[in-house]
């Protein structure tokens, strides 16, 4: 277990520093500038880029510039298909190897208490539907990624959950970039 447990923080603790030096370099905000031009493919590229909290900001303005030039319901829907894609790779993460190390973090800490709140039956649904709610909002999308897959969520609920859930949220941004708000 403690082998898991640091080849996965090593997997987190990379991507971290990945996203962070793509967006401090200025390469992500260049690329996710480019893809006006791409219609579909860009608007699918920026939502993949669309669900993490370091590359949120710049994936969000260039799908605002997408929906500007182009139907903000198609830049919606692929968005929202490249945030599905975007948010599976996080949830099946979560849902492996990390949600065992979670647990046994739990079990074995002096957090046994507030981790058995959410494992008694009758507040079991409560940590998939805050972490729905997460994913909804501005609020970075890995805090609720992490509860559904914590939840031991099905995939085959979590992705019409993901993808309508993007859906909307760029829907939304497509809309104003059009004037419609």
């Amino acid at each position: 277990m403690k082998n898991h447990l640091m080849r996965d923080v090593g997997v987190v603790v990379i991507s971290i520093a990945m996203a962070v030096i793509l967006a401090k370099t200025g390469v992500l905000a260049e690329l996710l500038a480019n893809l006006q031009e791409w219609g579909w493919l860009g608007s699918l590229i920026a939502g993949m880029f669309f669900v993490s909290m370091f590359t949120a900001a710049p994936s969000g303005v260039a799908l605002f510039e997408i929906a500007a030039t182009h139907s903000a319901w198609e830049v919606a829907f692929f968005g929202g298909m490249g945030g599905l894609i975007g948010d599976l790779l996080i949830f099946r993460f979560v849902k492996g190897s990390l949600s065992e190390d979670v647990h046994w973090l739990f079990r074995n800490t002096k957090q046994k208490k507030f981790a058995s709140l959410f494992l008694v039956k009758r507040f079991r649904w409560l940590m998939p539907v805050v972490g729905a709610l997460i994913v909804a909002s501005p609020f970075p999308d890995e805090i609720g990624l992490a509860m559904m897959g914590l939840s031991k969520m099905k995939t085959s609920v979590f992705i019409p959950i993901s993808f309508l859930l993007n859906f909307l949220g760029i829907l939304i941004i497509g809309l104003f970039a059009q004037g419609v708000f």
